[in-house]
Order: structure tokens, then C-alpha cells, then sequence
């Protein structure tokens, strides 16, 4: 990410209205490897394809904003890596992270991971340290640490309908077991610091928490993400959940976040009411069904119905509704910013 671009986003989160419309997009393996005409396993296993083809992201598309950034990542494997997980890789599919503990009774087996030596991590880091002199000539900086939300680890370490019931009929080893995994996030978070400082800002990504109810989410998300927000003195904390987002849009600000992407599913309006005014908000065309899989034409219909709709420039990164899909083509993506820049100034 560039000066100019993380200046724009700290405007947004500030309420300032900048001179032009901001767009940004969430991307990382499910997209770039695709559209860069590469393997998703060749985009993993080469910090060479990774660079040039995130590279050739940020040259096509200079007036867009790429969250968050360079992002060195192995999919979903990243942090289940560092608590041992059995990890199967596919060509061209995303990898898969196997069960660590059978049930939630096997919490207290897990010990917290050691972000510098442990599964993946190191891997990550060094793959940004081999490029940060590139990245930097270049006039881009790593701005954010990145993390998978606690629930969202546990859901790999575990298993989704395994964490579910433990959450309902097992408190106790429910907490130990997002205890531990809270522990390693704050070092995670850390250790990325400590390598980066540019960093200034947190990217946490955690679906599961559009999975449950608002009484769970008021003990099992709430408290949690808010300490690993709180973990760092940070200028954007960036919450990403696109599930279902009206359980924690009302506790976006207790948690810290500042900026909060979500599903398509929600208007615009429904989630800035539930939010509040400080929250900023990064969305929400529909990604796969707009987005991938419609024409330029309908992307530009529904991006200025979209702006209409929402009537509001302020605390707002236009974007879809989640990461960037697989299948997204470049003319799309052209058709959405051209969209977004003629209409925004209209309201």
C-alpha cells in the first residue's frame, strides 16, 4: 500500500470527504492467481509468481486501493499451521487445514504457538522481508498485521459444528480454547510489528461470528476481538465478516473496529444504522453474483443503484460485499471504479 492510499483511508475513517471517491477490494488467493493466469499452488509455493502477480494488480488498477496490501498469506492454513494442522494442497483450489483437537474437551491440550518459529509464520514474514526494499522502492509499505479471528481459528482447529456446540455446552473449555488462541493472535500481531513497524493498522477476518447469536457474541467474539484490537496501538483496525453482520454491527465500536467489511445481504443503510455514524463501512456489491459473474453493464447499473441507494459519501470505501471472488474480470473491475467516480459526486 502506498502513502497516498493509507492517507486516503485514515481521511474515511476520520469523516473527512476526500477530493475523489476511495475504492478498495479485499484480495488475496481465492482472486489474484486466477486472474494472473497462474496456479493458486504456483502463487503459494513461488515469493516470486506472489510478487509479480500482486504486482501486476496494483499497475492495472492504480486508483484502486488493494486490501491490505502485498498480503503474504497461504489461504486458510496460516494460523491453524502454527498449532500443527495437517495441511492438503490443491493446484488450483484453496488448501484445506485439518482438525487439531476431536472435541472441545481437548482445549486445555493446546499450547499457545511461538509466532517466530512455528508452521507457516516464519514463512510469511520472510517472504515480506525478501521484498521490503522492492516494496519499498516502489513506493509501497506493509501497513497492516493480519489475523484471523479467534472464532475463525477455532472453527479449523476444531471444526464449525464441533465449536458450535462447544459454545453452547461447554463454556468453560470454549473460553480456555479462544484464550489460548487470543494469546497467539496479540504475539502474532506482535511479531509482525516488531519485523514491520511501518505497520499502523490490524486486519482481523473472522466469518464465524455472523454464525451465532447475540448472547454468544456478547461472550465469545465481543471481549475477544476487542483485546487483540486493543493490542496494538493502531490507526485502523479493519473488521471483516461476510456472514450474517446484524448480531455484531452493534458492537463493531466496543471492539474497536473502525472500519468494517460485510456481507452484500445488508444494505448499506440497514448496517450504518446498526453501526452508528463512527464506524466506517467498505462494501457491498454483490461480489460473486455482480461482481464475477455479471457484464460491465450490469456492474455499472448496479454500483450507481448501489450509491443511490446508500445516498452518503461519508466513512465510506466503496467495494463489494466481502473479499474479492474468484473469476472477477479486469473490465469489471474498471466498469465498478468508472461507476463509482461518477456517481458518488452526484449525491
Amino acid at each position: 500500500m502506498t502513502k497516498e492510499q493509507w492517507e486516503d483511508l485514515l481521511k474515511v475513517i476520520r469523516g473527512e470527504i476526500p477530493p475523489k471517491p476511495v475504492t478498495g477490494f479485499i484480495i488475496d488467493s481465492p482472486w489474484i492467481p486466477g486472474w494472473a493466469g497462474i496456479s493458486t499452488l504456483q502463487y503459494y509455493a513461488s515469493e516470486t509468481v506472489w510478487y509479480a502477480a500482486n504486482k501486476k494488480a496494483v499497475e492495472t488498477f492504480p486508483d484502486v486501493i488493494f486490501l491490505p496490501g502485498f498480503w503474504s498469506e497461504f489461504g486458510m492454513c496460516t494460523e491453524p499451521s502454527a498449532f500443527g494442522a495437517k495441511l492438503v494442497w490443491n493446484a488450483d483450489n484453496l488448501p484445506h487445514a485439518g482438525k487439531v483437537i476431536r472435541d472441545i474437551s481437548g482445549a486445555g491440550s493446546l499450547s499457545v504457538p511461538n509466532p517466530k518459529t512455528d508452521g507457516l509464520l516464519p514463512f510469511i514474514i520472510q517472504r515480506l522481508v525478501n521484498y521490503q526494499k522492492i516494496l519499498q522502492e516502489s513506493g509501497h509499505e506493509v501497513k497492516f498485521a493480519i489475523i484471523r479471528g479467534p472464532l475463525n481459528i477455532a472453527s479449523f482447529l476444531l471444526g464449525t459444528t464441533e465449536l458450535m456446540t462447544g459454545l453452547m455446552m461447554d463454556p468453560g473449555n470454549s473460553h480456555q480454547l479462544l484464550e489460548t488462541i487470543t494469546r497467539f493472535s496479540i504475539d502474532w500481531i506482535a511479531y509482525q510489528k516488531e519485523m514491520f513497524p511501518s505497520i499502523e493498522g490490524i486486519l482481523l477476518l473472522d466469518d464465524i461470528v455472523g454464525f451465532i447469536g447475540e448472547a454468544e457474541c456478547k461472550e465469545y467474539a465481543v471481549p475477544y476481538i476487542k483485546r487483540i484490537f486493543n493490542s496494538l496501538d493502531s490507526k485502523i483496525n479493519f473488521f471483516h465478516n461476510d456472514a450474517q453482520g446484524l448480531i455484531s454491527a452493534p458492537y463493531l465500536k466496543e471492539m474497536g473496529v473502525d472500519l468494517f467489511n460485510f456481507s452484500f445481504e445488508h444494505s448499506l443503510k440497514e448496517i450504518r444504522d446498526l453501526a452508528g455514524d463512527e464506524v466506517a463501512l467498505i462494501g457491498n456489491l454483490p461480489p460473486r453474483d455482480v461482481l464475477a459473474a455479471g457484464t460491465p453493464a450490469q456492474v455499472d447499473e448496479e454500483t450507481r443503484k448501489m450509491v443511490r441507494e446508500f445516498g452518503d459519501k461519508k466513512r465510506m470505501v466503496w467495494s463489494c460485499g466481502g473479499g474479492m471472488p474468484p473469476g472477477v474480470p479486469t473490465e469489471n473491475i474498471r466498469a465498478f471504479k468508472k461507476a463509482v467516480d461518477e456517481a458518488v459526486p452526484e449525491l
